[in-house]
C-alpha cells in the first residue's frame, strides 16, 4: 500500500505530478538539498514537504519518481542508492526520464545492487494538470508500486516486464515532436536568411495550414525549454545508433536547441509568458544570432 511518494525534482513536470498524487490522497516529500529557488517555490506550491536529508528521503518515502533533465538522472540514482545502502529501506524508485534504453538499464543497476527496487518509467504528454492529456509508461519485473498510481490520479500503461520498454517509447515519440519542432525552427530560420519567409508563410498556410498552426501555436513556448532539450536528443540519437540506425538527424536537433540556447529567450522561466515572442520575432532572434556567431 502506497503512503509516501518521493518526487526528485518537483520541476515543471514533477511539482504538478507531487500535486495530483497529495491531490488523491498520498503524501508527497522531496529533497531540495542544491536546488533551485524557483524549484523550492514551485514545492511550496504544490504542497510537497522538503525533508532535510536523501536519507531521510529514502527511509520515509514507499516509491520515488525521478523526473528531472537527462544528465542528472545517473547522479540522483547514485545519491539514492548510497541513501538506501545506509538506511536499508523498502524502497521502489521509478526513472522517468528522457534517456536511452541502454542508459537505464545501468541506472537500474545502481539501484538493484543497493536493494532497491526499479521500475523504467516514462512521460508522455504535458504535466498532468487535466484527465486524458499524459500517460505514464511502465516496464519491469516489480510494477505493483508504479502501476497503484493509477488509483491516486495518473495514467499509469504497462509495456512488459522488460527493462527498457518504457524509455524506448519516450526515445521515439519525443524524436518526432521535438524533433520536428527543431526542423520547423531550423526551416523557418532558414527562410528569413534567405529572404523567402513571407512566400513560404503563405505556402505553408495554403497547403500545410495544420502544421503550421502548430508552429505559431508551439515555437514560441520552446525556447525556456531549450536547454534541458539538447540532452534528450542526444540520449534519442544515442538509442538510435544502439540499433544500427543513424544518430545524425537528432544530433541536428540538438544542435538547434544549442543555438536557441544561446539566445536571451532560453533564460526565460516557463511562468513568464506574457515575454515570450511571436512566431516572427522568434525567428528573427536566431537568424540575428546565426549572423553573429
Amino acid at each position: 500500500m502506497l503512503n509516501t511518494i518521493g518526487i526528485l525534482s518537483p520541476g515543471d513536470m514533477g511539482h504538478t505530478v507531487g500535486d495530483v498524487l497529495r491531490y488523491n490522497g498520498l503524501r508527497v516529500i522531496t529533497c531540495l538539498e542544491g536546488r533551485s529557488q524557483r524549484t523550492h517555490g514551485l514545492a511550496q506550491k504544490a504542497g510537497i514537504v522538503d525533508v532535510p536529508t536523501y536519507i531521510e528521503l529514502v527511509a520515509e518515502a514507499d516509491l520515488i519518481l525521478s523526473i528531472m533533465v537527462p544528465a542528472e538522472a545517473m547522479n540522483a540514482a547514485e545519491i539514492v542508492a548510497d541513501a538506501l545502502q545506509q538506511t536499508e529501506a523498502n524502497l521502489t524508485y521509478a526513472d522517468c526520464n528522457a534517456i536511452a534504453p541502454q542508459t537505464v538499464r545501468k541506472l537500474g543497476e545502481v539501484i538493484t545492487s543497493a536493494g532497491g527496487i526499479f521500475v523504467d518509467a516514462s512521460i508522455i504528454g504535458p504535466p498532468p494538470r487535466r484527465p486524458g492529456a499524459t500517460r505514464f509508461y511502465a516496464s519491469g519485473p516489480q510494477l505493483n508500486a508504479f502501476t497503484n498510481l493509477n488509483n491516486y490520479g495518473l495514467d499509469v500503461r504497462v509495456l512488459g516486464d522488460e527493462i527498457g520498454l518504457a524509455s524506448a517509447i519516450k526515445m521515439c515519440y519525443a524524436s518526432l515532436t521535438k524533433g520536428l519542432t527543431a526542423l520547423c525552427t531550423e526551416l523557418l530560420t532558414a527562410a528569413e536568411m534567405l529572404g523567402v519567409s513571407d512566400a513560404l508563410t503563405e505556402e505553408f498556410k495554403l497547403s500545410q495550414a495544420t502544421l503550421y498552426e502548430r508552429m505559431e501555436r508551439g515555437l514560441p513556448n520552446m525556447p525556456p525549454k531549450a536547454r534541458r532539450w539538447i540532452g534528450e536528443m542526444e540520449e534519442i540519437s544515442d538509442t538510435f545508433a544502439h540499433v544500427g540506425l543513424t544518430p545524425n538527424i537528432l544530433t541536428g536537433a540538438a544542435d538547434m536547441y544549442r543555438l536557441v540556447s544561446d539566445t536571451h529567450l532560453a533564460d526565460l522561466s516557463p511562468e513568464a509568458r506574457d515575454q515570450f515572442p511571436t512566431l516572427a520575432e522568434l525567428i528573427m532572434i536566431l537568424a540575428e544570432q546565426v549572423k553573429q556567431k
